[in-house]
């Protein structure tokens, strides 16, 4: 499987998010992108969503059993912003 690489920006300063059944504040305020992959980083499913909506949108895309983990990114300009793990 060939590695898969994305820019990453980490603002000097930021640290990790390690809450359960909580969203940062920060993702309340965006559209964002959900992506939902496989254990083989295949994407399994997608959607846009108002942050204010993101737990609902991690709640489908894990009603999928193939979808492993999410990736969230901020819609607009497409960056990454939080994976999210099946707690």
């Amino acid at each position: 499987m060939e590695s898969i690489r994305f820019a990453i920006y980490v603002r000097e300063g930021d640290t990790t998010y390690d809450a359960i059944d909580a969203v940062p504040e920060q993702l309340r305020t965006r559209m964002l992108a959900v992506r939902a992959f496989d254990v083989d980083a295949m994407m399994t499913g997608c959607e846009l969503v108002d942050g204010r909506e993101l737990e609902a949108a991690i709640a489908r895309q894990f009603a999928n059993s193939k979808a492993a983990y999410l990736h969230v990114h901020f819609a607009a300009p497409g960056c990454y912003a939080a994976r999210v793990e099946r707690a």
